[in-house]
C-alpha cells in the first residue's frame, strides 16, 4: 500500500460526521486577524473550516483524494487541492501556514516541506507546527519517534533575523479517540513568526 492509498483508506473510514478542529488551533490562531492561511494536510477539512468559519481565506491541501472530495462536497470559501507534498507544494503566499500532527508512516523529508512552509509565509505571518508528542493508544503511530519543537526549530534552520520563535512548548491535553476513550497526550507545539508589517 503506497501513501496515497493509506491515507485515502483512512479519510473514507472517517468520512461520516462533522470533522473536528485539532485541539491546538483555536488556541493558537483564535487571538488573530483573520488573513490567509494554509491547511497543510487538512485531512477531514476540520482545522480549515474553522478557519473559514472566522473569516480566514484558507487553501487546504492534503495527498487524500478522498479528504479533498470530501471537503469540497462541504462548500464554503475553502480551496481544496489534493498535493502530495513529498512531490509538490501549493503556490501562493498567506499569514499563517499550520501543519498540524504532521506525520506519516511513508517516506517524507518533512525538514524540506516545512521550510518551503516557512518560504511561503507573509512578512509578519506565522508557520504553527503541531506534533505529537507521545502517541493515544488508538493511534497508528505507536513506534513513532516525536521530535521536540527545539529539534524542529534546529532542523528547519530559518534565519534568525527574519524569524522569531513566539512559542516552543510540550504540552499536555486529554484527547478522545474511536468510540469515545480518552487518553493524556502531549503536544509539541513550535509557533514560528517572520519579521515584517
Amino acid at each position: 500500500m503506497n501513501a496515497t492509498e493509506f491515507w485515502d483508506e483512512l479519510h473514507e473510514r472517517r468520512a461520516a460526521g462533522t470533522p473536528k478542529v485539532n485541539a491546538r488551533l483555536p488556541e493558537i490562531a483564535g487571538p488573530l486577524a483573520p488573513g490567509t492561511a494554509l491547511d497543510l494536510g487538512c485531512g477531514g477539512g476540520g482545522d480549515a473550516l474553522w478557519l473559514a468559519a472566522r473569516g480566514w481565506r484558507v487553501t487546504a491541501v492534503d495527498i487524500s483524494g478522498a479528504a479533498v472530495r470530501a471537503l469540497r462536497e462541504r462548500g464554503g470559501p475553502i480551496t481544496a487541492l489534493r498535493v502530495d507534498l513529498a512531490e509538490d507544494f501549493p503556490d501562493g503566499t498567506f499569514d499563517l501556514v499550520s501543519a498540524q500532527y504532521f506525520h506519516t508512516p511513508f517516506a517524507l523529508d518533512r525538514a524540506r516541506v516545512l521550510r518551503a512552509a516557512a518560504g511561503a509565509v507573509n512578512p509578519g505571518g506565522r508557520l504553527v507546527v503541531v506534533d505529537h508528542g507521545s502517541a493515544a493508544p488508538w493511534s497508528w503511530d505507536q513506534d513513532a519517534e516525536y521530535p521536540t519543537p527545539g529539534d524542529v526549530a534546529a532542523e528547519l534552520d530559518l534565519d534568525q533575523a527574519e524569524w522569531s520563535i513566539e512559542r516552543a512548548e510540550s504540552t499536555e491535553r486529554q484527547a478522545t479517540g474511536p468510540e469515545g476513550r480518552t487518553a493524556t497526550v502531549i503536544d509539541h507545539v513550535l509557533i514560528l513568526r517572520r519579521a515584517g508589517r
